[in-house]
């Protein structure tokens, strides 16, 4: 007999494959915003600006 439609083996093997791509694909993404410089010069400003106090 042949295979039917509902016959879906394998298929959490390509969910997980396609969910760690794109987790990797976040984390590349996250990493290559944080490590810019604008991104630090930023938040040197916001820890300044915390750490400031007014008089």
């Amino acid at each position: 007999m042949g295979r039917t439609l509902s016959d879906d083996r394998g298929m959490s093997t390509v969910e997980y494959a396609i969910g760690t791509l794109a987790a990797a694909a976040l984390g590349l993404l996250l990493y290559s915003l944080i490590s810019g410089d604008w991104m630090q010069v930023l938040l040197k400003a916001l820890l300044q600006r915390a750490f400031t106090v007014d008089a």
